[in-house]
């Protein structure tokens, strides 16, 4: 294997999130003086910009690329996010959370669901969510980040983040660029193609055309060079998750800064709220074929919980994922590659995972197919599994106080979740298969949260008798309350820690 046959070029369509942690991640693990790394966007077109919470992988991102923490938060007008809080998904009242952390502590060497499950249905313990650390962190609006305690709920503290999209962006962009990215203003208007299908140049308005031995096309939705001119194809799940709008708006920050991002479930889909140091983040995902744009859009400026900042974007979109989202010498990142709705904060995840599932199988320039191959099965994957658990939230209800929830409810569901779901129902047993997205912790709280009850329990909890049980549970559920009540206020933490003194 010849390093002559190394990619020496690389060329990125489109900016925004997905085009800028590409470019970062790639000056972060190449050399630019061997692999030229170049990026083109236009300022003429705009992003989407709504992906503004995220789950805990992107800390992991950012460390991976060398970021300090609180520097990235000052800049993207970060808060922390501990979980999402599910109300009236269930049916109308109801409320749940589902945390980035464990429930409890494994007990003798089982999950502590089954032990839970049995305690819970004999009525000698509390609800789940009180074995949380981050929920009831959540239900206070505490924060701390993880602390040197040994075998204590404080050292396992999972956080996320509500951030700024487009500075994150612009962050990253810095980022990349002083680490030898280079940047080129434009919009493409053409592809060129060799006759193997590959694509060998991009032309743009100026006339000006560029080169490259490998292409990632960060376009959004429309795909320039991995739909338009590889014709990838599209696999659409419309008819398994039916929404198909969004509307978008910021409003002006709201106090207390709560640790974790809201979803509240409407006659037709949902409304999220995110809190940034700056402001708040809102928007309405629902389906055209049950509720108007207009009405949409008056639904939503009348559930804020503040002013708005600005006019509401409508977003139109398609549920699915491009049939190879690597083809031929082209790999697709954030919305060219596809798009699950934000329910469950995936979209920026998405873009990491095929970053990094891409650099982990990094090919030559020749010969690939094998590579390529095992990327698509392995995103794939990923893509089909977190589809499952949003469908989850859908499926699972009780509610029937409209037709598109009576539709959700119906809804004709994949295979493999459904064998998720009655495996749960026989034995509260649940597994994170091939490494998926979601553990069992975030199955666990959603399929409670929405009312989906386990018949039963591993046998082995019955050798315990019932009053050690309930004295173990009654010592775990103990400690974490004692670990919630010394955590500061969101606020305080955030003042102290990563307060931004960028004016916007």
């Amino acid at each position: 294997m010849s390093p002559t046959n190394n990619i020496h070029s690389i060329i990125i369509v489109g900016g925004g999130t997905a085009g800028w942690m590409t470019a970062a991640a790639l000056a972060r693990v190449l050399s630019t003086a061997q692999c030229k790394v170049q990026l083109i966007e236009s300022d003429d077109i705009g992003t989407i910009g709504v992906g503004e919470a995220t789950i805990p992988s992107l800390a992991t991102f950012n460390n991976t690329l060398g970021i300090n923490e609180a520097e990235f938060m000052k800049a993207t007008q970060a808060t922390f996010k501990l979980g999402i809080d599910f109300v009236n998904w269930k049916k109308e009242g109801s409320s749940y959370i589902h945390p980035f952390s464990q429930f409890g502590t494994e007990i003798d060497g089982l999950p502590f669901t089954h032990y839970w499950q049995k305690a819970f249905s004999l009525g000698i313990a509390p609800e789940l969510s009180e074995y949380s650390l981050s929920c009831l962190a959540c239900v206070n609006n505490r924060f701390a980040l993880p602390q040197k305690i040994a075998n204590s709920p404080l050292s396992k503290i999972s956080h996320a983040y509500h951030l700024d999209a487009t500075l994150y962006a612009q962050y990253l962009r810095k980022y990349a660029e002083q680490r030898g990215v280079e940047r080129t203003e434009g919009k493409v208007v053409s592809v060129g193609q060799h006759e193997n299908g590959f694509i060998k140049s991009v032309t743009l308005e100026s006339g000006a055309k560029f080169e490259a031995d490998f292409f990632i096309d960060c376009s959004g939705f429309q795909g320039i060079l991995i739909e338009k001119a590889l014709e990838s194809g599209y696999d659409d799940w419309s008819d398994l998750l039916p929404a198909d709008s969004a509307i978008a708006v910021a409003s002006e920050k709201s106090y207390p800064t709560t640790p974790y991002t809201r979803a509240t479930a409407h006659k037709v889909g949902w409304q999220w709220r995110i809190p940034l140091q700056h402001r708040t983040g809102n928007g309405y995902v629902y389906s055209s074929k049950f509720i108007s744009d207009e009405a949409a859009e008056k639904l939503l400026l009348e559930n804020i919980d503040t002013p708005p900042l600005s006019s509401p974007r409508k977003i139109k979109f398609t549920t699915g994922k491009r049939k190879e989202i690597w083809k031929n010498n082209c790999l697709a990142v954030g919305l060219a590659s596809g798009f699950v709705e934000p329910l469950e904060s995936t979209s920026i995840y998405l873009i990491q995972s095929v970053i990094s599932k891409f650099l982990a199988l990094y090919p030559q320039k020749n010969n690939f197919e094998p590579l390529r191959e095992k990327f698509n099965t392995n995103i794939n994957y990923d893509y089909e599994s977190i589809r499952d658990f949003i469908i989850l939230h859908y499926k699972a209800t009780e509610r029937k106080d409209s037709e598109f929830w009576s539709f959700c409810r119906n809804l004709e569901i994949p295979e493999t979740l459904n064998k998720k779901i009655e495996l749960y129902k026989n034995s509260s047993q649940l597994f994170r298969d091939n490494n998926e997205l979601f553990s069992e912790p975030s199955w666990l709280a959603v399929m409670h949260g929405q009312g989906i009850t386990a018949n039963h329990y591993n046998p082995i909890v019955d050798s315990m008798p019932l009053e050690e049980l309930s004295q173990r549970l009654r010592k775990v559920h103990s400690v974490i309350k004692k670990c919630s009540s010394v955590l500061p206020s969101h606020d305080e933490f955030i003042a102290k820690y990563c307060q931004s003194n960028i004016t916007l």
